[in-house]
């Protein structure tokens, strides 16, 4: 004779519709500042990157350098160029080069995307940060617009006007 076994009413775990693991810390490994200053964000997106093994150990040591990198759509693979990783400094037998081409892995439909709009006058792929998400190296890919000298000129005003402005309210709080 077989046992039949009610429901209980509380389900053990976390209540249905939560994301049972909390979002993964993401630790940044280079950040490219000057494309900030040179290029006006129009779109972001988060892509994937295809590394050899002394590369991801490079770039955790923090031997990397996004400065002047840049990516292009070719043939439907995103490419990002001058990436430099410095050699891992612990290698072997086993080395890579330095600058080479890197291929970053997009879904397809992101990647149509990029083709239809990298097309237009003046925008470009630019790597605006490389950073661990749950063990893999990303890169924060922008769809960028290159700004004008004067376009430059107003960010440092501004940005000299926002550090006035905090260094006020600073001493104003002190004072008190």
């Amino acid at each position: 004779m077989a046992t039949t076994r009610t429901p209980s009413k509380s389900r053990p775990g976390p209540p249905r519709g939560t994301d049972p693991k909390p979002a993964a810390p993401q630790r940044l490994l280079a950040d490219n500042r000057k494309a900030g200053f040179d290029y006006e964000y129009l779109d972001q997106w988060e892509a994937g990157v295809v590394l050899m093994g002394t590369e991801v150990k490079a770039i955790r040591e923090g031997r990397v350098n996004l400065r002047d990198s840049y990516a292009r759509v070719e043939k439907s693979e995103v490419w990002v160029y001058n990436i430099h990783i410095s050699p891992y400094s612990h290698r072997g037998y086993a080395e890579h080069e330095a600058l080479r081409k890197r291929k970053l892995l997009l879904n397809r439909s992101e990647i149509r995307k990029l083709i239809g709009r990298t097309v237009e006058k003046g925008l470009t792929l630019v790597p605006t940060r490389m950073y661990l998400k749950s063990g893999r190296v990303k890169i924060n890919l922008a769809l960028a617009r290159g700004k004008k000298a004067y376009d430059k000129r107003e960010t440092i005003k501004k940005r000299e006007t926002d550090r006035e402005t905090r260094a006020a309210v600073k001493s104003r709080v002190a004072r008190t």
